[in-house]
């Protein structure tokens, strides 16, 4: 792969889904891992597994296999996951508040170091992460202030896109959103849009299609 070449972002996606067996290969005192029990591990064939990995060098020993440890750490450094990231949350409602305490998120090095809210019975509460939750209005200060990087949003989706201007302009160049609407942001930034309810379309379509190859059979 040449430099500035650019890298296809299933790959990336891909990336974070090998780590999550070779953590627990790692964990379980397993020293060498083979492209094929990896590609059986993650649900993908072992050739997409090597495609994949030799957009960023050579790894493994061709007939033995990765040192799962060396690959793990080569691939939270390609992902930029061997440092911990400072993290806000926005819409502090069930899902709001789920998210600030998964404690996978804590695991892998991203940090909630504040969370807001525009209603006035939540603002005040000591959540039992140690955060307490803050006004909306104090966004840009608080961003500012905290060094925040990441600004998750899970508010209502009519207020998503204004939250998502007052993240950018306190300095927040990157954007995950819950909300149930895509938000826009300029091309200086970085903005995932994760609609739950479009993945539980994709997810009925498959399974009416399987109903039906039952039925037929």
């Amino acid at each position: 792969m040449t430099k500035g070449s650019k890298i296809p972002n299933p790959t990336i996606e891909r990336l974070a889904l090998y780590s999550r067996p070779l953590e627990a290969l790692i964990e379980s005192g397993t020293p060498i891992v083979s492209s094929e029990r990896l590609a059986a591990l993650c649900g993908v064939n072992p050739a997409q597994v090597r495609k994949d990995l030799a957009y960023f060098g050579e790894f493994g020993v061709r007939g033995v296999g990765y040192d799962a440890q060396d690959l793990l750490r080569e691939i939270k450094r390609i992902l930029s996951t061997d440092r911990e990231w400072t993290l806000c949350i926005v819409g502090m409602g069930n899902l709001g508040r789920s998210l600030v305490e998964n404690e996978n998120f804590r695991k892998r090095g991203y940090l909630f170091f504040a969370a807001f809210d525009s209603d006035t019975k939540k603002i005040g509460i000591r959540l039992p992460c140690g955060l307490t939750i803050e006004p909306a209005r104090k966004i840009r200060e608080l961003v500012r202030e905290l060094k925040i990087e990441i600004g998750v949003i899970t508010t209502p989706a009519h207020e998503a896109q204004r939250v998502t201007d007052l993240l950018l302009d306190a300095g927040v160049k990157a954007i995950l959103n819950f909300a149930p609407i895509q938000v826009w942001t300029p091309e200086c930034s970085i903005v995932e849009n994760v609609d739950l309810s479009v993945k539980l379309e994709n997810l009925v379509y498959h399974l009416e299609r399987l109903y039906k190859s039952e039925k037929s059979a």
